[in-house]
């Protein structure tokens, strides 16, 4: 075929990556429920060896595809770059066997039993008889987990004890609900207020036993077979796994000993910050004495659903507020939902996305950790980064925006540092903006930023190894240990004990996630300066809210390429 029809021929880098959301939907239905694009498919994904090496083989038939794509705009060329950017590392992952060591407590093949079910569907009849196959087919896809992690176990390739371990309380969280009849009995149970019919009920009723079962099989092997197989594992993953997964969550190829660094430079940045708003809290006391004055002293709210219509007010006011001078949000982004998170939850607040078409509205979760009152200081500026303007306006809008650049650059494609950075971004705009007025409001958010430089120090230095410098009072010269992270995070945290342990837990079951924040603060930052620099440079005004707008309508980038992007906004 001559070039010039082979070109014409060929498929746009957008075109070729929407095929390639058509076909992980196709391999992967956790993928057409997320986005909301197939309501209809009730089956479980394939949590099997074979269900991954299937996507792996997909993959490379779609990098040797994206060779010949044709690249018409800056989109494209955006989306090209994002496309082969996140298929090499993925699959550099996936080559060195580690999906096979899955086991956290947070965004794990695990976490699919329950979190893929709350994410459906659940108004009418028809849609819990789609629930109803999904749920009578938890065993298998259990099964499927299993024989990943015992090929894990063969291949060498196993996760730490304390992430089995992990693991193991969180699945008998999940089969204590319902008195004892397990998580998804609970679920099935509002198919009452859609009536359904008695044989239906029936139906959901008996595959949620099955489901329990099937948990409770898997929860057992781990307990009794894998846990016994792993206590060698260390905690940390070492130098070269984790680049391989801090690429997977930044989009770059890091100078991990520069990012370290840099960790302790922002930690004393933020301390020196806090000491001072301390100061104004409580005066004369540090930032812990502070923090806890606060918790016992400071602004709270009482009970549970107060705190979740509290936390919706204050996402429904910062949207009124801020349309139309710090950000344009579209129509459909304006609709967000507090919820209160599923026990068996990570510790940590979260955000899900909405459906393209928003049918499900984005959603902000609060666990509760058992408790029924909720001090206010540590809330605000979560809810900023949870919801607005934090994740949902970016989400929201990729979602509202998928028709324009492709569903894989507002989706699926998305890369933890582009949208944590992000929604750490939106906390600091927030204070910038003056919103952090009440009593403590500011040192909670201070407390969020420490909290994420610590995610650096500690994460870089716990996998990789890593000396705590010389010039430091805590354990000067030690190398890091998750005990030390522990004690060290409790030193400089305001949450509770039980959060900490969980964080720390979190951090070596996903290596490289929780510096993506920080390190996407930083080039959100730096993109903003950059754009500013160059508009004033050439005699022109920089507008706040258009950079807003058009910043959160370029879809989804790796660190690599981000700054270099928003900078020529």
């Amino acid at each position: 075929m001559p070039a010039d029809q082979h070109s014409t021929a060929a498929p746009t880098a957008r075109q070729l990556a929407d095929r390639w959301v058509d076909t992980l939907a196709d391999l992967d239905p956790s993928v057409g429920t997320a986005l909301g694009t197939r309501p209809d498919d009730g089956r479980m994904p394939d949590l099997s060896p074979t269900g991954a090496d299937a996507k792996a083989d997909a993959s490379r038939r779609v990098l040797h595809d994206l060779a010949d794509a044709r690249v018409l705009d800056d989109d494209d060329r955006r989306c090209a770059t994002l496309l082969r950017e996140r298929l090499t590392a993925q699959l550099a992952v996936h080559d060195a066997g580690e999906h096979l060591a899955v086991l956290r407590p947070i965004a794990s093949p695990v976490q699919t039993l329950q979190s893929l079910f709350l994410m459906m569907p659940t108004a009418t009849a028809d849609d819990w008889d789609v629930v109803a196959d999904r749920v009578a087919q938890v065993p298998a896809a259990a099964e499927g987990l299993r024989a990943t992690l015992a090929e894990g176990l063969r291949r060498g390739v196993r996760s730490a004890p304390r992430q089995a371990s992990t693991v193991v309380d969180q699945l008998g969280d999940w089969l204590g609900a319902a008195d004892g009849r397990g998580w998804h009995a609970d679920f099935v149970a509002g198919a009452a207020q859609a009536g359904v019919s008695p044989a239906l009920q029936a139906r959901l009723d008996a595959a949620a036993v099955d489901a329990a079962a099937g948990v409770d099989a898997l929860r057992t092997w781990i307990a009794q077979e894998y846990l016994p197989a792993v206590q060698d594992v260390p905690d940390a993953v070492g130098r070269d796994r984790y680049a391989l997964h801090a690429r997977l969550h930044t989009g770059a190829d890091l100078d991990l000993d520069a990012a370290y660094a840099w960790g302790w430079e922002e930690l004393a940045r933020i301390e020196t910050d806090m000491a001072a708003e301390a100061d104004r809290v409580l005066p004369g006391a540090d930032p812990q004495r502070a923090l806890a004055h606060l918790d016992e002293h400071g602004e709270a709210v009482e009970g549970v659903e107060e705190v979740r219509a509290w936390l919706q007010r204050m996402m429904d006011d910062a949207i009124a507020e801020l349309d139309g001078t710090v950000v344009d949000v579209a129509g459909p982004v304006k609709r967000v939902e507090a919820m209160i998170a599923p026990p068996g939850s990570a510790a940590a607040p979260y955000y899900t996305r909405p459906s393209l078409d928003f049918s499900r509205p984005g959603r902000t979760w609060l666990p509760t950790l058992g408790r029924d009152r909720f001090p206010t200081w540590d809330l605000i500026s979560t809810w900023y980064h949870e919801g607005v303007p934090g994740h949902h306006l970016q989400l929201g809008e990729w979602a509202r925006r998928a028709g324009d650049l492709s569903v894989y650059q507002t989706s699926i494609g998305s890369i933890p540092a582009t949208t944590e950075g992000w929604a750490l971004y939106a906390e600091r705009l927030m204070d910038d903006l003056g919103y952090l007025r009440t009593p403590g409001a500011r040192l909670g958010y201070l407390d969020g930023q420490r909290m994420r430089a610590v995610r650096v120090v500690i994460d870089i230095g716990m996998h990789l190894g890593l000396r705590i410098p010389d010039d430091r009072a805590s354990h000067p010269g030690e190398t890091w240990t998750a005990d030390l992270a522990e004690e060290f995070f409790a030193a400089r945290s305001g949450s509770p004990a039980a959060f900490v342990h969980s964080e720390v837990e979190r951090y070596l079951g996903w290596p490289g996630q929780a510096i993506s924040y920080k390190l996407g603060e930083r080039a959100w930052l730096a993109g903003r300066a950059a754009a500013r620099a160059r508009r004033e440079a050439a005699g022109e005004t920089f507008d706040l809210r258009a950079w807003h707008t058009a910043a959160l309508g370029l879809g989804s980038l790796g660190l690599d390429d981000l700054e270099r992007e928003l900078a020529a906004l």
